[in-house]
């Protein structure tokens, strides 16, 4: 995980002759079905990118984030709960942004797709036995699953508002509803019961399973302007 962290650091460095701005923020996000997710501060390098004219750039970034915890989809069961983490999870968008420049402030409309993988990922077996309890209209279950962690994938939209401070440095608000996943098959059993009755054991195969990346992000951060405007 170090390895790739000091690749993508050594990556966003090499850009700073085309770069537009450079922001490093703090970055938060609020899952569907999921728990509030911080970010690994200061590790939040975002706003990294060209200007292709003045109404039109290409952005990219980086976030490491602690997630708390995810939903799943295509269950045949349902949870309001998390069902995966904590994780450490790396996001790295790419955008195309239409700006609106004015005088010392800027108001950005974004939108395009975004990659993640979460590292050390796991199973909440709390939600997970809550859910199937709550689905075979049992008093008890326990549950072991194997899984598969995949990249994931998916589609933002987005704002942004900047102030400059001096011609050097400025402020920004961010505000992104990202929808996205990633494959998690699971396989394995449950077993359980009402009790004062008799115990079954189930197995089951959920090859469709999903990471479901849907929810709101918030950044807070401060944007260097670098290189050719």
């Amino acid at each position: 995980m170090k390895r790739i962290l000091f690749i993508l650091l050594c990556m966003a460095g090499s850009l700073p002759s085309l770069a537009q701005s450079v922001g490093l923020s703090f970055s938060y996000f609020i899952p569907r079905n999921g728990d509030f997710s911080t970010p690994i501060s200061p590790f939040s390098l975002r706003g990294v990118g060209i200007d292709l004219n003045r109404f039109i750039a290409l952005e990219t970034g980086v976030s490491l984030y602690r997630m708390s915890g995810m939903g799943m989809t295509n269950l045949p069961f349902e949870s309001k709960s998390s069902l995966t983490g904590p994780n450490f999870t790396l996001f790295i968008p790419g955008e195309l942004v239409i700006q609106f420049k004015g005088k010392g402030m800027e108001f950005d409309i974004k939108g395009g797709g975004f990659f993640f993988y979460a590292f050390d990922q796991q199973l909440n077996y709390g939600n997970m036995d809550k859910a199937l309890r709550a689905y075979q209209g049992w008093d008890v279950v326990n549950s072991s699953f194997d899984f598969e962690n995949k990249p994931g994938f998916g589609y933002l939209v987005g704002f942004e508002f900047s102030v400059d401070v001096t011609s050097q440095w400025g402020i920004s608000l961010e505000t992104n509803y990202l929808m996205g996943g990633s494959s998690m098959p699971l396989k394995g059993s449950y077993s359980g019961g009402l009790l004062g009755g008799n115990n079954s054991s189930v197995a089951v195969d959920y090859p469709d399973a999903r990471v479901d990346f849907t929810g709101l992000e918030f950044s807070i951060g401060i944007n260097f302007k670098t290189g050719r405007r």
